[in-house]
């Protein structure tokens, strides 16, 4: 099996603790771990990782095959450190960088993908014993050279070694006791989801729940690895992340108010409503995309018309896309501050009456409405982020997601 601590769960010498808990108890189970660990605590912890970043603040410019140097330093403190916890309980770590542990990645400094697994080393180590623990967040190029796989990279790490070594399971742990219908912080009767299907935890995880990185869940699904999202400082199941079950029809007892897993919202975005020029061409919308394509501008909630596009960016894009924008002589108007809530579940696509449910929710809360999207898993609105909280409240409740269910 696979264990994998985040920041949180390696902070402090008695959270470290209670990670060899779950390691010592693993292996009085006749388990095997392999622990990943990520940088210890959060921002302003001397360690961490935005931490580490900081310390460039005044450095100049830094090459980002350097900057990835200096990054994967957290993690390595963090498995050198938990690794000494252990030896002190009478158990036998072994530490490994992630280059050591056999990711080889492209040469993408900051956010690499995973090339090959090569992981021989990492499996002997287990033959002969040891209990392997593993920097998260990094691997190497071909040449050797450190690399970081981006946010959330500890999670890819876990997933993509459980994989590679055939793991019966990967348990990400971290200070949540698992997936929750909604934010917690927003929604204090969200509930912890028992089981959750990839596609579904994948949704989630891209439109705002950051339990899991997206792109762990993506190696997950590919390879069928089994997934568990739990506290490291509670005793719950926490939640299971697997394939659908084998039903004939999965979707025969789906109803518009039970079809849906969970709420999501993404903040921090701008509202950008472009109209073209008088003269302009039918092929406008083509040149608008196209131009911020070739500027780095991604974009998002997507409604075009005739003469009239919408679209979103992160608030921090919004002045670059008003540049670009204007550069084709289109008239343009950028709402920043903007929120993107969504309703996810696996059977919603084709279902009626989940989008009116979706409205008469908002209405009622008084929400307005400026953009909606929907794709096979997801319906999103775009809600002026003061109303986020109401929104997700008002939705989590008007599909019952506060209920129990079978």
């Amino acid at each position: 099996m696979v264990q994998k601590f985040g920041g949180t769960s390696v902070r402090t010498a008695a959270a470290r603790e209670r990670v060899c808990d779950w390691v010592v108890a693993a292996r009085a189970a006749g388990d095997r771990p392999v622990v990943v660990v990520s940088a210890m605590g959060r921002q302003g912890d001397p360690y961490a990782t935005d931490t580490l970043l900081g310390l460039l603040d005044t450095a100049g410019p830094v090459d980002p095959a350097d900057q990835d140097l200096l990054l994967a330093c957290g993690e390595v403190i963090a498995a050198v450190v938990v690794a000494g916890h252990l030896r002190r309980r009478g158990e036998r770590p072994r530490v490994f960088t992630g280059g050591q542990a056999g990711i080889v990645t492209d040469d993408r400094f900051g956010d690499a993908r995973i090339l090959a697994l090569e992981v021989e080393p990492l499996a002997a180590a287990l033959e002969q014993g040891w209990i392997p623990v593993v920097a998260g967040f990094q691997g190497r190029t071909r040449e050797g050279r450190v690399t970081t796989l981006g946010r959330g990279g500890s999670d890819t790490t876990a997933v993509a070694l459980g994989a590679a070594l055939g793991a019966d399971r990967v348990e990400i742990f971290t200070d949540v006791d698992g997936i929750k219908t909604a934010d917690p912080r927003l929604v204090p009767e969200a509930r912890t989801l028992a089981t959750v299907d990839y596609d579904e935890v994948f949704q989630l995880a891209h439109l705002g729940a950051r339990v899991i990185h997206p792109r762990a869940v993506e190696i997950g699904r590919q390879f069928g690895v089994k997934i568990r999202v739990r506290s490291t400082f509670g005793e719950g199941d926490g939640t299971w992340i697997l394939a659908p079950g084998p039903h004939l029809d999965p979707w025969a007892h789906r109803r518009p108010h039970e079809a849906v897993t969970g709420i999501t919202h993404l903040t921090g975005l701008a509202q950008v409503e472009v109209e073209p020029a008088p003269e302009a061409g039918d092929d406008w919308a083509l040149d608008l995309f196209a131009r911020l394509g070739r500027a780095g501008i991604s974009v998002d909630l997507i409604n075009l018309f005739p003469r009239r596009a919408y679209f979103c960016v992160p608030d921090g894009l919004a002045q670059a896309t008003a540049d670009e924008v204007a550069g084709l002589g289109c008239r343009c108007q950028v709402r920043t501050g903007q929120a993107k809530v969504s309703v996810i579940g696996s059977a919603i696509h084709g279902l009626p009456g989940v989008m009116g449910t979706v409205m008469q929710a908002l209405t009622e809360a008084g929400v307005p409405v400026l953009q909606s999207s929907d794709s096979h898993a997801t319906i999103s609105v775009l809600v002026p982020g003061t109303a986020v909280a109401a929104a997700v409240a008002a939705l989590h409740r008007h599909f019952g997601l506060d209920q129990e269910r079978p």
